[in-house]
C-alpha cells in the first residue's frame, strides 16, 4: 500500500532523532508499505528525501503561526494532491489532530481514501494559566474538529486521552493504539557506567521531559524539597532543557535544594537508557501528557515511575505509583514510601518491562498499526 502519513515535523536524516518514536515507527513501517511523509514545520528547509525508505516532503514552515498558517497548509494539500495524481494513495494518517490531521481529513475527502488521526499532545485541553494547549485558540479548535469529524479511526495512547477524546467524538471510532518502545534500545542492561550519567546521591531520582510549563517543575522541585529533608541523601537529576532552565535553577536555590539537584541538560536520545539505568526511581510532574514515552522508556530499563495521573502512567497499575496533579506533599509522600522499599521497587521495576514487552513495545505498535490500515484497505 501507499500511505501519506503528515507529521508537524520529522528527522531531517537518519542521525537527526527528531521526535524519536515517530522515526522510529516510520522506519519499521516502511519495512512493509511505501510510506509517503510530508512534514509541515520542521526540518527549516523545502525539499524531497528519504529517510529509511520512506520519502519525505519537507515544507520549512518552521514558528508560521495564526493565519499565516494557511498558506503553509495550502502548500502542504496541494503537494499532497500532485502526489496523489502521480500515483494514489491508499490512505491517509495525520499524526497529531491538528494541522496534520486537518490535512489528513481533507486530503481524504476529497481524494475519497480512508483516514486515520492520532491524538498524541494537548489538542483536547486547554490550559490558560499557562498558555498550554490546543483548545485554547479557535483557529486549532476548528482544524482539530475538522480531522475529527473526518476520520474512520482516532487513534489515542492513554486511557486518560482516550476518556479525553470521548467529550468529542462517538466511542466506536476510537481505537487505542499507544505508541511503543523501542526494546533493542531500551533495556535493563543498558550499562549505566558507560557514560556516567548520574553520579551526586545514594538514592537517585531521575525527570527527563523539556523544562516546559506542563511539565510542572516547579511542583516536581517543591515535593523533592520536602524529600530532602527526610532522605538527605537522596539526588535529583533532571534531564531536559528549555525556556525554564534559570527560572527552575533559582526555584532550586529558593527552596535550598540546589546542592541537591543537578540540571544535566539535553542528553542524546541513546544515551538515555544509561540515564534510566543508574536512576533508583524515576519521576513524572507533568499538568498533562497524551502519553509519555519517557514512562514506557523508564520501564522498558525495569524502573518504576512515581508521578501525576496523566498519559499512559495510570494504565501501568502497580507496575506505577499515580498521586493528583500539582500535589507536592502527595508527590513526596509516593516517592518516599518507594525510597524505603527497595525491594518492593525491583519486584515493581520487573513487572514494569513485562508490561512493556506484552502491550507496549514499538513491534506491538507496528503490528496494530498494520492490521488497521489493512482493515482500512478492505472498507472495513
Amino acid at each position: 500500500m501507499r500511505i501519506g502519513l503528515i507529521l508537524p515535523g520529522f528527522s531531517a536524516s537518519e542521525e537527526d532523532w527528531c521526535i524519536p518514536t515517530i522515526l522510529n515507527l516510520i522506519r519499521e513501517l516502511a519495512r512493509y508499505h511505501e510510506i509517503y511523509v510530508f512534514t509541515l514545520r520542521y526540518p527549516h528547509f523545502s525539499g524531497g528525501y528519504q529517510v529509511y525508505g520512506a520519502r519525505v516532503q519537507a515544507f520549512g514552515g518552521g514558528v508560521t503561526a495564526g493565519l499565516h498558517r494557511f498558506p503553509l497548509l495550502g502548500r502542504a494539500l496541494a503537494q499532497i494532491m500532485s502526489q496523489a495524481r502521480r500515483r494514489p494513495f491508499d490512505m491517509f494518517h495525520g499524526l497529531w489532530a491538528d494541522e496534520p490531521g486537518f490535512l489528513a481529513a481533507t486530503a481524504g475527502r476529497l481524494l475519497g481514501r480512508p483516514t486515520v488521526v492520532s491524538l498524541l499532545g494537548g489538542e483536547l485541553v486547554g490550559l490558560p494559566d499557562i498558555g498550554y494547549g490546543h483548545q485554547l485558540s479557535r483557529i486549532n479548535r476548528r482544524l482539530i474538529q475538522i480531522a475529527l469529524r473526518g476520520a474512520v479511526w482516532i487513534t489515542t495512547g492513554s486511557t486518560y486521552i482516550h476518556r479525553l477524546a470521548q467529550l468529542h467524538v462517538s466511542a466506536d471510532r476510537l481505537i487505542s493504539i499507544p505508541l511503543g518502545v523501542d526494546l533493542e534500545l531500551f533495556h535493563p542492561e543498558a550499562n549505566p557506567i558507560h557514560h556516567l550519567p548520574l553520579v551526586e546521591g545514594e538514592f537517585k531520582l531521575l525527570h527527563v521531559a523539556s523544562l516546559a510549563p506542563v511539565k510542572d517543575q516547579a511542583t516536581l522541585l517543591h515535593a523533592f524539597a520536602l524529600v530532602a529533608r527526610q532522605i538527605p541523601q537522596s539526588h535529583l537529576h533532571i534531564v531536559g532543557e528549555g525556556g525554564l532552565w534559570s527560572h527552575l535553577k533559582g526555584l532550586a536555590r529558593a527552596l535550598g535544594i540546589r546542592d541537591y539537584v543537578t540540571f544535566h541538560g539535553a542528553a542524546p536520545h541513546d544515551h538515555l537508557p544509561a540515564y534510566y539505568c543508574a536512576a533508583d526511581l524515576c519521576v513524572l510532574s507533568s499538568r498533562h501528557e497524551s502519553q509519555a514515552m519517557v514512562t514506557l522508556e523508564a520501564a522498558a530499563c525495569a524502573r518504576v515511575t512515581v508521578g501525576t495521573a496523566v498519559g499512559i502512567l495510570p494504565d501501568l497499575g502497580p507496575a506505577g505509583r499515580t498521586t493528583p496533579v500539582g500535589d507536592a506533599p502527595a508527590l513526596a509522600e509516593a516517592i518516599m514510601d518507594l525510597v524505603g522499599n527497595p525491594t518492593q521497587r525491583v519486584e515493581l521495576g520487573h513487572l514494569a518491562r513485562g508490561l512493556v514487552e506484552a502491550k507496549y513495545s514499538l513491534g506491538h505498535t507496528v503490528e496494530t498499526l498494520l492490521a488497521l490500515y489493512a482493515d482500512l484497505a478492505r472498507g472495513e
